[in-house]
């Protein structure tokens, strides 16, 4: 069987090209690959546990600002790596690479329906509906800009949404946890 994996990023303008590289480098190496675009990364972990995918990759640095960026992995369930599996992988960074051929290689994918699932389930979560409550939202020009103001207006919230506009150079910039 060929591991898939689910491959996520923040809308920083370097996540782009990562996340093609990423993808690259796992199908070149015969991991079918989920590409489930701008998603927050907890969605991510979400849906490498829902679909039993094997594992899977966040391209991002979080709160940092957009020149940075990271690489997140998470494993089968997602669930953050523990620091022995992460310390085994980077030792294979020098080593010869896996080199499939034919249909030995993985295929790359568009998650289609990645955002809608994490909605649903996150409005799953919801013990009872926000009718009647005002929430503001900063969404720091981040992943959550597209699912976050959806999943409060859907569960009945009236929205009031800064910092939603990114534009894969603005992430963080004078919004969210460091711009209070």
């Amino acid at each position: 069987r060929r591991p898939t994996a689910v491959v996520a990023r923040d809308p920083r303008v370097s996540g782009e090209f990562l996340t093609a590289a990423v993808a690259a480098g796992l199908a070149s190496s015969g991991v079918d690959v989920l590409d489930a675009g701008v998603i927050p990364t907890p969605a991510t972990a979400f849906l490498i546990d829902s679909i039993h995918a094997d594992f899977g990759v966040m391209i991002s640095a979080s709160h940092n600002p957009a020149p940075d960026n990271g690489i997140k992995f998470f494993s089968y369930g997602g669930t953050k790596l523990p620091d022995e599996v992460e310390d085994r992988i980077e030792s294979y960074l020098g080593k010869p690479k896996l080199a499939p051929v034919g249909d030995g290689v993985g295929r790359i994918r568009r998650f289609a329906d990645a955002e809608d699932r994490y909605v649903v389930h996150l409005l799953g979560t919801l013990p009872n509906r926000l009718d009647g409550l005002h929430v503001v939202l900063d969404c720091a020009h981040g992943a959550a800009a597209g699912v976050s103001p959806e999943t409060f207006r859907d569960a009945g919230a009236r929205v009031t949404v800064i910092g939603a506009d990114p534009d894969g150079m603005n992430i963080n910039d004078g919004v969210g946890s460091t711009h209070l």
